[in-house]
């Protein structure tokens, strides 16, 4: 008994103790989506928009959650014979990119409680689906070993494929869906591929062990590194929409149900940027001199073919507005990969960049969406000349949405996107990368163009024949759509005129030491 105790007492416990206060936003995300499940099984029909308000209030919980993580730096599922080799990080850039990720759930909850039924999707599965995906995309940034990275990825990828699809019986929908399927499983099969390669060089999935042992790896199995370390960055280069893997993005977005367009192209977004944050700058530091070009010659193709796109979009062509939109998200993707580029030459500090931007763009893009979706309950075509004169029918949502597009463009008075911008701007030169940031600059006053044009046809006065439509088929707006476009208006108000609020973010460090 006594060789017994003496030898339970030298072996290292393998029972973790769990934060649970560090997990809760993924938690409480993932229990409202089964709770919804299931009540959707007993409810009636004409019971079942009660779903909607629970999801509502469900994400609203998971965000409140993250106020008493503020001081960061939580930790859970550690291994017992490393304390330091964590599956689970609740530091400052989880907090943020978790308060991004669930706060954009909340808003496309709340305009997908009209949707949902006006559409007529089913409510059960469609915000079961929502939550799914919402909780895996609060997973992910705070993970912290490839295993959990990649299942993360996948619980916000697969629930999206279904909500693209949503709309039975219509063609957009499924070939949207279809082609949103294919891609993301083919970066998928990229991604677990690297993620193998790395394995196998490395002998860990921990990314802060990783790290260490990329240090050092043996010359034979330098190659398989390398590789490794590729196939998993052009992996997570699909799920960010970068050139040249950005061809699903425009039809996906026109197929998809509006809140779902909007949802990907912010969260979406969130979750393939957080991804490859954590593989490069956490993970393969000692392969920055790889990664770091690639990224840098990724920018600037993303950015430039996105503003190419979306200067092609006729406004009289159906589904032009949400074509915009679409190509606009991937000249924003482009902005966004620059600190990622810039970090592997100045430190990972640059990340800031990245994230203040993301924030920025997060709240005006959602905000854009939303008033696309209250302009498509009379203009169904979704077509950019369908705004003609939206000032003179509805002057709030008119101005909001001009707001909303001067800040992507970064002209005053939208000062948190001129700060946003000249943040990366400014990562860019501080990394020496003096060529990305002219070819920045060069697409930003490109993108000046179609943002003014917009812009401008906003408080055009609208045709006869337009008028008086306008006059017949307007309607009062659904509250859940206006409450979402109040909030992001106000939201982008007070960051315009709280820009340092974003400096702090830029410039303040993210990760735990």
């Amino acid at each position: 008994m006594t060789a017994l105790t003496v030898l339970a007492a030298e072996t290292p416990s393998l029972v973790q103790s769990v934060d649970w206060l560090a997990i809760a936003p993924v938690v409480i995300t993932a229990a409202v989506g089964l709770l919804v499940l299931v009540a959707d099984l007993f409810l009636p029909e004409h019971r079942k928009p009660v779903l909607g308000w629970i999801s509502v209030a469900g994400l609203a919980a998971a965000t409140a959650t993250l106020l008493p993580l503020r001081a960061g730096d939580r930790t859970t599922f550690c291994l017992t014979g490393d304390p330091a080799a964590c599956s689970y990080v609740a530091d400052h850039f989880t907090l943020v990119i978790q308060f991004l990720v669930l706060a954009g759930a909340l808003l496309t909850a709340l305009l997908s409680v009209t949707a949902v039924r006006d559409l007529r999707m089913p409510a059960g599965e469609y915000w079961f689906l929502l939550l799914s995906s919402a909780a895996g995309a609060a997973l992910l940034p705070a993970s912290r070993d490839l295993a959990t990275l990649i299942v993360a990825l996948e619980v916000a990828s697969l629930p999206a494929f279904a909500l693209v699809g949503m709309r039975r019986g219509d063609r957009l929908s499924s070939e949207a869906a279809l082609k949103f399927f294919l891609s993301s499983v083919t970066a998928t099969a990229v991604s677990l591929m690297g993620v193998s390669f790395v394995y196998a060089a490395t002998g860990s999935l921990h990314l802060t062990q990783v790290a260490d042992r990329l240090e050092d790896v043996p010359g034979q199995l330098d190659i398989l590194a390398m590789a490794g370390v590729a196939l998993t960055l052009v992996g997570f280069a699909f799920k960010t929409a970068a050139v040249p893997f950005h061809f699903w993005v425009p039809d996906t977005y026109v197929g998809a149900p509006l809140p779902i367009a909007g949802y990907l192209s912010v969260i979406g977004k969130a979750v393939g940027f957080t991804g490859l944050i954590l593989v490069t700058v956490i993970a393969f530091p000692a392969y920055s001199d790889i990664w770091g070009p690639a990224l840098a010659v990724l920018a600037a193709l993303t950015m430039t073919v996105g503003n190419a796109g979306a200067l092609r979009q006729s406004a009289d062509r159906p589904n032009s507005a949400v074509r915009l939109l679409a190509w606009s998200s991937v000249g924003q993707a482009g902005y966004l990969l620059v600190p990622i580029a810039a970090a592997a030459y100045s430190g990972r500090d640059q990340i800031g960049s990245t994230v203040a931007y993301a924030l920025m763009y997060a709240a005006v893009n959602l905000g854009a969406f939303a008033v696309a979706a209250l302009v498509a309950r009379t203009k169904p075509l979704h077509r950019i000349s369908d705004y003609r004169g939206l000032y003179a029918e509805r002057p709030l949502a008119a101005l909001s949405l001009a707001f909303f597009l001067l800040c992507l463009a970064g002209l005053p008075p939208g000062i948190i996107g001129l700060f946003a911008k000249v943040t990366v701007f400014r990562s860019a030169v501080d990394a020496g990368l003096g060529w990305l940031a002219v070819v920045m600059a060069v697409n930003v006053v490109i993108a000046l163009y179609y943002y003014l044009r917009w812009t401008a046809l906003l408080f055009r006065g609208p045709e006869g024949a337009e008028a008086a439509e306008g006059a017949r088929t307007r309607t009062k707006a659904p509250w859940p759509v206006t409450a979402a476009i109040v909030v992001t208006a106000i939201t982008a108000i007070v960051l315009s005129g709280a820009p340092q609020l974003v400096l702090r973010v830029a410039s303040g460090s993210l990760f735990a030491q």
